[in-house]
């Protein structure tokens, strides 16, 4: 409802309704449309129809929260339902002919970008702490202008409940919070709150971010959460704590270390040659957001399409094959086993340099010195 208002893309819409789950399942099987409980000791079903996911949920009131998740009993009360939720411009309802129903002045505070809780800020935290986290995100999404001063001082109040947050839900609020255009501000205000520290350690690089976040909307490419959190990171003993904290996959576990582990000099003058040896040691992704974090650095504009040109480079490398075969180096007199191994880590060494040339008589001859060499030691 907030982007239709907004005028901006829609990407789902969610269906609330006074029937219980078990009879939308029934009238959606009724109509020919497949239906899923993928939340239904919340009141949640999933429809599916022409094969896009809708989800319908009943209204429901608070029975007992304790902070991380809540006893719901269904309701027929919309006002109930609206009264449960976190923010004004979240109670927001339209009905099938399109006439809005605000029963908490969301309207109002969406047009004036303002994120507001319902009701008590204290008492809707206190029913849910990653409300904490959704009050920076949201406002990150549709906020103009300062925040909610209420809301703001409630969020800094409870921050101890967010140690009692699963690192899945911090993982999901934070990584939104990265994607946005212009998370800046918002990561400064977490700072100044005690936010921000209360779910990253160390000391936090806030402009570096922000920088990488600049740099990505200037020059059209898409948003990074991954990359922006690598920004914020100091060293590689917090990316580790992050990762494990946060529940990252395998992949971003990876990366969001390598980031701060990996040795690479990289500069904005680089040569295509140097360029091409660090993309072969060190592979695309990794090179790029070195890349990246370095350019976030250079305080000097004027160095902009010399940064630019280096992750060019890398969207455009193809990796070269090695050209030597164990066969081969064993036929050029190298007995096999370690030795083998030992000769085509030396000739690899020699060819990258060389900037993987292609002429296979040099690349003969090296090897036989190579191994005339090493074997006869």
């Amino acid at each position: 409802m907030r982007n239709a208002l907004l005028k901006r893309e829609v990407a789902d819409i969610d269906i609330a309704t006074a029937l219980q789950p078990q009879a939308v399942m029934e009238l959606a099987a009724s109509a020919g449309l497949h239906a899923v409980g993928t939340g239904i000791e919340h009141g949640t079903v999933t429809i599916i129809a022409q094969h896009k996911p809708f989800e319908v949920t009943t209204l429901r009131e608070d029975v007992e929260t304790d902070g991380r998740r809540a006893v719901i009993a269904y309701t027929d009360d919309w006002l109930a339902d609206a009264r449960r939720r976190d923010f004004t411009m979240n109670a927001i309802y339209a009905d099938a002919d399109g006439t809005l129903y605000d029963p908490t002045g969301g309207i109002c505070d969406l047009e004036a970008g303002r994120v507001r809780f319902i009701g008590s800020p204290e008492q809707r935290i206190a029913e849910d702490y990653l409300r904490i986290l959704r009050f920076f995100r949201i406002h990150a999404f549709y906020g103009r202008g300062p925040f909610d001063r209420e809301g703001l001082a409630a969020c800094a109040a409870r921050i101890e409940g967010i140690a009692r947050l699963s690192g899945e839900r911090i993982q999901k609020e934070m990584l939104r919070l990265l994607s946005v255009d212009a998370p800046g501000e918002t990561l400064r205000v977490m700072a100044a709150s005690g936010v921000l520290g209360a779910v990253l350690p160390g000391a936090l690089q806030i402009e570096r971010c922000a920088r990488v976040a600049l740099i990505e909307e200037d020059h059209f490419f898409a948003p990074d959460p991954v990359l922006r959190l690598g920004a914020l990171l100091s060293e590689a003993e917090d990316a580790r704590s992050v990762a494990v904290r946060w529940r990252l996959s395998n992949a971003d576990r990876a990366r969001l270390i390598a980031m701060h582990e990996a040795e690479l000099k990289i500069v904005s003058y680089l040569s295509i040659r140097e360029v091409r040896r660090l993309l072969y040691r060190h592979g695309v992704r990794l090179f790029k957001d070195v890349t990246m974090l370095r350019w976030a650095e250079d305080p000097r504009p004027v160095l902009a399409q010399q940064w630019r040109a280096l992750l060019a480079l890398a969207d455009s490398w193809v990796r070269p094959e090695f050209p030597l075969t164990g066969h081969e180096i064993m036929a050029a007199g190298v007995p096999g086993g370690p030795m083998v191994g030992k000769v085509s880590a030396e000739m690899e060494d020699w060819w990258v340099d060389s900037d993987f040339t292609d002429d296979k008589f040099s690349i003969i001859e090296r090897l036989k010195a190579v191994a005339q060499a090493l074997v006869t030691r």
